[in-house]
């Protein structure tokens, strides 16, 4: 019971040094090169069999503060993956992702391919998860290849294990690398901190922060994003 409760609270305490790190990173990029946004997403998946799984998502995408607060929508994101399990610890998967911006003259559409790679390994009651993805953007007038890498972490806030657990928490770092013909490179970090409730056996909800530095390297542009969605299998 002790170890049980020293467990939690080091869990507890990661959690918030995790958050305090993304607020703090937004608080001090707060210029103009600062956004806030929000992102709520539903996604549907469903086991095809053993080694098969599919993904349907449809995410919206909205302004919470560019300048000023306020609501503005930027985007609506439909995608599909296929994730193939090659063994307990690594899948490969493939994915086909829309973005509509010209309903909301937010800017150009967007045309996505994906292919990724996972491997993930479990040490007592915490996961760690390591994801190569590969992109082709195509968009109006031009295609760019982006290249990531992320680890995640993901733990149990109550229960034995994350397959018992009714809350769970999920963080991660990820690096992109972007190219595309006559631009220069660009580089791109994202840290996430999510929590999540298994409200059913089939339906899961999940909120959280992501905080986004991008084109770093060239000019930096900082990004805020609430995260909420809802996950449903079926």
């Amino acid at each position: 019971m002790l170890q049980a409760v020293l467990d939690m609270m080091k869990y507890s305490l990661g959690l918030l040094i995790f958050c305090f790190l993304i607020c703090n990173d937004a608080l001090l990029a707060q210029d103009d090169n600062f956004d806030a946004l929000g992102e709520t997403s539903a996604a549907l998946n469903h086991k095809v069999s053993k080694n098969y799984t599919t993904n349907f998502t449809l995410r919206s995408r909205y302004f919470l503060h560019q300048n000023s607060f306020g609501y503005r929508q930027q985007q609506l994101d439909v995608f599909h993956y296929s994730t193939f399990n090659l063994n307990l610890s690594k899948k490969l998967g493939l994915g086909i992702y829309y973005r509509n911006r010209d309903w909301f003259n937010s800017g150009s559409d967007e045309l996505r391919l994906s292919q990724q790679f996972n491997y993930t390994k479990q040490q007592q009651n915490i996961r760690f998860g390591h994801r190569i993805r590969l992109e082709q953007r195509i968009f109006d007038s031009f295609t760019d290849f982006r290249q990531r890498y992320r680890f995640s972490i993901n733990f149990p806030l109550n229960g034995n294990s994350l397959e018992n657990a009714n809350t769970h928490f999920t963080a991660s770092l990820e690096g992109l690398w972007i190219v595309s013909k006559n631009k220069a490179p660009l580089l791109d970090k994202r840290t996430t901190a999510k929590i999540g409730w298994q409200l059913s056996q089939d339906l899961k909800f999940e909120t959280g922060l992501e905080y986004r530095l991008e084109s770093f390297n060239v000019h930096t542009k900082n990004y805020l994003f609430l995260l909420t969605g809802a996950v449903c299998r079926l």
